[in-house]
């Protein structure tokens, strides 16, 4: 597979003036080398590819990540460039399995791409399953480190990722790492380790919060497994952190977020637009439970979650808990639901304290990262969120409490669905993607929280690409990561959106538009080449050998 670059200097961003990217020394390559000949161009990326890293800069202690709220956990970071900084997620398998590099010649041509789009910077997923695969406390950061010297090469800041979830069986997942061998050996030991839901099936994508407290890996918690690898990955990247690697988000959850995996598709276990299930059946859960009901004084609460909460794929009103005036809105319902809330909260709050602690004065952002559950938002009792551990009805505001936790922590609010609209929504499923967009913006201004997103689906249509410069201007966004490079983003139409869709947020959001000189490919255009099925251009021969 081959990358193929055609650029002239239309949407060639313009340096910030105070950017460190303007005084690099002599032998650092340039970010981007815009010229006509080819040559000239494929030295260029062989250049950018090759050299050494720059020197780092120690950062300014006022700087910041994101935007105009101090975090008290961040100290430095450069500028951004201006309006909203965009960032684009890598693909899940930038490093694999194998703890290396994955198309790493590719890799270096699209981050010169992107940086000459305009764009901030790249996320990239570091997954407990590649760094810790060996064995408790033997880590491997190399294929991780030598992505990070790229991004660094590229003139890009790096938002990284700590995945400690598994990846493989949910939306826009492509490959498959699961948590590391020696957890899993642990989890056939004790299958209790990880969520379970009514009827006792297990889900592996992450260890349940039930056991956060107690030493059920190899002798240690959940919590300080999490706590020595973040400890780990900041010694490793001590000279990087708060320059190029600007903003580290905390994996609390299935996919990276705060949530229980009450929708999961593996297996055609749930699918779109199902309630999904509760998932508090494990033994550890079921012991909260039950002191929680104790604590109540309604021992017999605790015995087990509802019992009229229905399946993954029913709709509210088929179910006595989650229909209109169903069980969610008696005392009873009140109880589960807030301590099951409760507990994920509190799942938050220990594991971003150690990240704090952990992270402190290093110059990184710290994010975390709300997934948008948007179908059965006109309902009363919003049944897909509750069942993912979010108490949100039409009489409780469930973000509130979540935003006000990640405040305590100096932590960024990173919310899912920038990109969708009611209209476009299926009208059977009672989605508001808007409404509760509009929602979770409130709570981070009521808790003076920074606010980012992300889109929730790929999506290359100029209407999503609208959608998310309006939430991004009214929401007032510090930060946009787009969901995801791959050759579809580097498609011409794709591409050309894409680059109008980076100038219009680093626009604050007004709305540009392409002119007429880039209706074809002569500026920006990325392709990928299939060089087992395409007769390729002397150019693009050599792009390939790059």
């Amino acid at each position: 597979m081959a990358l193929t670059l055609r650029s002239s200097t239309s949407f060639l961003a313009p340096l910030d003036p105070c950017s460190k990217l303007l005084h690099k020394p002599e032998d650092a390559p340039p970010s981007c080398v815009a010229v006509p000949q080819a040559p000239a161009r494929l030295r260029a990326l062989r250049a950018a590819a090759q050299a050494p890293p720059a020197p780092m800069e120690a950062p300014a202690q006022s700087e910041l990540l994101h935007g105009q709220v101090q975090q008290a956990n961040a100290g430095g970071g450069r500028p951004s460039r201006g309006g909203v900084p965009v960032f684009v997620m890598l693909p899940l398998d930038t490093v694999g399995p194998g703890g290396q590099v994955s198309r790493g010649r590719a890799l270096a041509v699209s981050l010169m791409a992107l940086r000459s789009a305009g764009v901030e910077g790249v996320m990239v997923d570091v997954w407990w399953g590649v760094v810790e695969r060996e064995g408790p406390g033997r880590y491997d950061w190399e294929g991780y480190a030598e992505l990070v010297r790229m991004v660094e090469r590229a003139g890009l800041r790096l938002q990284m990722v700590m995945s400690f979830h598994q990846c493989g069986g949910n939306v826009g997942d492509s490959c498959n790492i699961p948590l590391p061998p020696w957890v899993l050996e642990e989890l056939n030991a004790d299958p209790d380790i990880v969520y379970t839901d009514r009827s006792g099936r297990r889900n592996p994508e992450y260890i349940s919060l039930g056991c956060d407290t107690l030493p059920v890996l190899k002798g240690r918690t959940p919590v300080q497994v999490y706590s020595d690898y973040m400890r780990s990955f900041r010694d490793r990247f001590a000279g990087y952190l708060g320059t190029v690697i600007a903003e580290v988000q905390v994996g609390l959850g299935p996919c990276g977020e705060l949530r229980y995996p009450s929708y999961p598709e593996a297996n055609g276990t749930w699918s779109f637009p199902g309630i999904g299930e509760f998932q508090c059946y494990d033994k550890y859960m079921r012991a909260s439970l039950q002191a929680a009901a104790v604590a109540a004084g309604h021992e017999n609460w605790g015995t087990s979650g509802p019992h009229d909460a229905g399946e993954y794929k029913q709709f509210p009103e088929e179910t006595g808990f989650f229909r209109r005036d169903g069980t969610w809105s008696t005392e009873y319902g009140h109880f589960f639901l807030k301590w099951y809330s409760g507990m994920l909260l509190e799942h938050g709050d220990r594991v971003l304290a150690a990240a704090e602690a952990i992270f402190g004065g290093t110059g990184v952002t710290l994010s975390a990262k709300v997934a948008g559950i948007h179908w059965h938002y006109r309902t009363r009792s919003h049944a897909a969120e509750l069942t993912a551990g979010y108490y949100n009805t039409r009489h409780h505001d469930g973000y509130e409490p979540i935003a006000q936790m990640l405040a305590r922590h100096g932590t960024v609010l990173n919310f899912t669905c920038m990109e969708m609209k009611d209209e476009q929504q299926p009208g059977h499923a009672g989605c508001s993607p808007e409404l509760l967009v509009q929602q979770v913006r409130a709570a981070a201004r009521a808790a003076r929280v920074e606010l980012a997103g992300e889109n929730a689906l790929e999506r290359y249509d100029e209407q999503a690409f609208a959608q998310v410069a309006a939430t991004a201007e009214a929401a007032g966004l510090s930060a946009f990561t787009y969901l995801r490079m791959n050759r579809n983003l580097f498609d011409g139409d794709n591409w050309r959106r894409f680059v109008a869709f980076v100038k219009t947020m680093a626009d604050g959001g007004a709305r540009t538009t392409l002119p007429r000189c880039d209706t074809g490919h002569s500026d920006l255009y990325v392709g990928f080449v299939d060089a087992a099925k395409e007769q390729r251009a002397p150019e693009s021969e050599a792009a390939a050998a790059l």
